[in-house]
């Protein structure tokens, strides 16, 4: 059994086809970790909810922004905007079927045993794991309960920046959305920050990226993630990023995480600059 951990797919299905092809995935076999964005930007969003569904227990995914965003969109929380590509999603025949499935993956996914964790965009710096999978189960519980749409309708916006355990409602549920979909850079207090989405070195002086953070306390959990096309594949004692860009004309990247192995990718078709992302 190989555990492969697969970037941002974000629609672009030909791809997805392609890339398990190279890496030979067997579901009865391997597994695969899968980082969110499955949907958007790219042509082919309906066939990539509707293969991922079909890997049931193969397949482990966590939710990124974009998913949130076309659950926001399927209730009316959001109209789709001139970039969203999910509409075929939103027509389908089993609409309610791939939504309800998609609603239900967590933001987060931690293996204690193999002290890894599956998420998004990242953790915060100030969180330990213990605090990440309790706060990312709170919105779990809330986006598979009946009341799920109360979840989309509060969470846009950037505010609040930092965390308090006082936060209630919209303001809880809102930072902890952003942390896990959407941070790349934190101030030097672990604030959140979201102008800039440029790789490393371009940011200014008093912004890091989440995982240079001092003395963060996830250190000693290796954490894969996506959602920063411009950081690219980059692979650590402490990380693996794999948003390596496919959906912006860059590729869509296995990394074989137990057996280690080298990455995997395929080339994929795009015409966008990864310059003012999310």
């Amino acid at each position: 059994m190989t555990l492969y951990a697969i970037g941002d797919i974000q629609g672009c299905g030909q791809a997805f086809v392609e890339l398990l092809s190279a890496i030979s995935f067997k579901p009865e076999r391997d597994h695969l970790w899968l980082v969110g964005d499955l949907v958007n930007r790219g042509p082919d969003s309906l066939d990539v909810l509707r293969e991922v569904m079909s890997l049931g227990d193969s397949a482990t995914t966590v939710m990124g922004n974009h998913d949130l965003h076309l659950l926001a969109t399927a209730v009316g929380v959001r109209k789709p905007g001139e970039s969203d590509t999910f509409q075929t999603v939103l027509a389908a025949p089993d609409a309610a079927n791939l939504l309800d499935w998609l609603r239900s993956r967590p933001l987060l996914f931690h293996d204690s045993r193999r002290k890894r964790l599956l998420v998004h965009a990242g953790l915060p710096p100030t969180w330990s794991i213990r605090d990440a999978v309790s706060r990312a189960g709170e919105i779990s519980v809330r986006l598979r309960g009946p009341n799920w749409a109360d979840v989309l309708k509060k969470m846009y916006g950037d505010e609040p920046r930092a965390w308090s355990a006082d936060h209630q409602d919209a303001d809880r549920l809102r930072y902890i959305i952003n942390a896990l979909t959407r941070m790349r850079y934190c101030d030097e207090h672990g604030d959140l920050e979201f102008e800039h989405t440029g790789p490393p070195g371009t940011q200014p002086a008093h912004l890091v990226p989440w995982f240079d953070f001092p003395g963060r306390p996830s250190e000693t959990t290796h954490i894969v993630f996506g959602h920063w096309a411009t950081l690219g594949l980059l692979r650590r004692p402490d990380i693996t990023a794999l948003d390596s860009g496919c959906v912006w004309g860059g590729s869509l990247t296995a990394v074989p995480l137990e057996p280690a192995g080298e990455p995997i990718a395929v080339a994929c078709a795009g015409a966008a600059v990864p310059n003012s992302i999310d």
